[in-house]
């Protein structure tokens, strides 16, 4: 009799199982093609990443041939293409953990390592030690921040970027040799590699610093502007055309400045700073020894 009523509480069971309504088979194969989709490699964006890292690398190989205009414009191609490479996955809905990893490593090879190489190929390498010195400092922060922004992606405010972006950072770098190779630059030529050293070091720390800087996202292209905007989208465009390394090298300095008048304007307001994370409420109240 027990064996017999052990059969029937099976049986019953059985019976009146019933799965999770929302955990159903066709649930399970739409979240494992998902994951396959994240962790896949798609060719048209990581195609663009390929040519900025291609383009980073070809700066390196021909600043060691003397020409560092060409360098210099080579960084400039490369931060167009970085600029491409997270618009067209997000178009085209081919994002991927590899793409993200990808562009972080292209990064650094594009504006890291290839203005660090390029400014100590033109002119650092005149002061010796100081030079290499400070040639290491850019790229050194150039990884720490890509490592940085990595880590705090999800955390500090998407509006604003913690530092100086590296593409800003290269083209703050690569404009100044751009416009001093073109003699354009109103400085005494033994002063150049001093000051090159100057805006090298002040680009790879600013990197690292805790300055807000605008990062464009929260921009919409399908909202509609004013009419003056796209007027002066037009003189902007006439402005660049008639002396390009000139405006370039003043627009990314005014960038690499605005930083730090942002940070001064929130501290004189009172405000806190978007890209700081700041503790929450849970964390907020436990005891301050329990919080790390």
């Amino acid at each position: 009799m027990p064996l017999q009523r052990d059969k029937a509480k099976q049986f019953h069971t059985r019976r009146n199982f019933r799965p999770h309504p929302r955990v159903t088979p066709k649930a399970i194969v739409r979240e494992r093609i998902d994951t396959v989709r994240k962790k896949g490699i798609y060719l048209l964006p990581n195609l663009f990443t390929l040519s900025s890292l291609f383009s980073g690398f070809y700066a390196v190989i021909i600043a060691m041939a003397g020409d560092f205009e060409k360098a210099a414009i080579a960084i400039f191609v490369s931060m167009i293409l970085d600029g491409c490479d997270g618009r067209v996955a997000r178009l085209t809905h081919t994002q991927s953990s590899f793409g993200v990893q990808f562009d972080s490593l292209a990064d650094m090879c594009a504006f890291g390592m290839a203005p660090a190489m390029v400014v100590y190929q033109w002119a650092l390498h005149d002061l010796g030690r100081l030079g290499w010195a400070a040639a290491f400092v850019y790229c050194a922060g150039a990884a720490l921040r890509l490592a940085r922004f990595n880590a705090n992606v999800d955390v500090v405010d998407k509006g604003f970027f913690q530092g100086l972006p590296s593409p800003a950072a290269a083209a703050l770098v690569a404009g100044f040799v751009w416009l001093a190779v073109d003699q354009r630059m109103p400085v005494n030529s033994d002063w150049l590699p001093w000051l090159a050293m100057v805006i090298t070091v002040y680009a790879g720390l600013t990197m690292v610093c805790n300055a807000p800087f605008y990062s464009g996202k929260s921009f919409h292209y399908s909202k509609s502007v004013p009419f003056w905007v796209l007027i002066a989208a037009v003189i902007l465009l006439f402005v660049l055309s008639t002396d390009p390394a000139l405006m370039v090298f003043i627009l990314f300095c005014l960038y690499a400045l605005s930083g730090f008048a942002y940070q001064f304007y929130l501290w004189y307001t009172g405000q806190p700073n978007p890209v700081i994370p700041h503790r929450t409420e849970v964390e907020l109240d436990e005891p301050a020894d329990q919080v790390k």
